[in-house]
């Protein structure tokens, strides 16, 4: 008699909780694909995204409860994808102001040129409740992520002053790359780096 478990049932060889989370991850793209066009929408719709995940309606709720969750969910991905690129690059880079700094905004603009989507949605997109909060919340966390790379490498105390400095370099950053990513700034990507890099440099002196 053959047995089977919720957890472990195989279907042609891929076990039932791996295919739900290729599905999910299915789900996460084509919200990514929606919510991050140029011309996105910001009411994500279950029958859309799953029309646009190629899957049946049904295999959404298996992991969001509704389309605020999955908008969350394709939120989290996206920011994620570019915290991690930045902080991966800072650990790997020598230990100088300069390459450091430029280290982290070369990854930025490297991943969101790539995939203009993922600017697109954290920085810029379309707007409703969850992707307003998630957005407020990413803001804060990067403020969080440059105020600790400050402290570290300057040798700072934490306070108002810094806190100050990383919100300024934070939101400066983020509507720099909504104008690139928008066509509103008419240069190449390496160019951008390097007036990032310096506008970082000169606030940092402000302490």
């Amino acid at each position: 008699m053959e047995v089977m478990t919720s957890s472990a049932r195989v279907y042609g060889g891929v076990e039932g909780d791996q295919r739900r989370s290729e599905r999910r991850a299915q789900l996460i793209e084509a919200g990514l694909d929606l919510l991050g066009s140029a011309d996105g929408d910001a009411t994500l719709s279950v029958r859309g995204v799953c029309k646009r995940a190629g899957l049946a309606t049904r295999y959404f709720y298996e992991s969001f409860d509704d389309r605020d969750a999955l908008t969350g969910a394709v939120y989290n991905h996206a920011v994620g994808r570019i915290a991690e690129c930045a902080l991966r690059a800072v650990s790997e880079a020598p230990q100088d102001e300069r390459t450091l700094v430029r280290a982290g905004v070369a990854a930025i603009v490297r991943e969101i040129s790539e995939d203009p989507r993922l600017g697109r949605l954290v920085f810029s997109g379309p707007a409703n409740s969850v992707l307003a909060q998630r957005r407020l919340e990413s803001a804060r966390m990067f403020v969080g992520l440059t105020t600790a790379q400050a402290v570290d490498f300057y040798g700072l105390a934490t306070g108002p002053q810094v806190e100050v400095v990383a919100q300024f370099v934070v939101g400066g950053l983020a509507q720099i790359l909504t104008a690139w990513l928008g066509g509103l700034l008419d240069i190449d990507a390496d160019v951008l780096v390097e007036r990032c890099t310096d506008l970082m440099i000169a606030a940092a002196t402000v302490r």
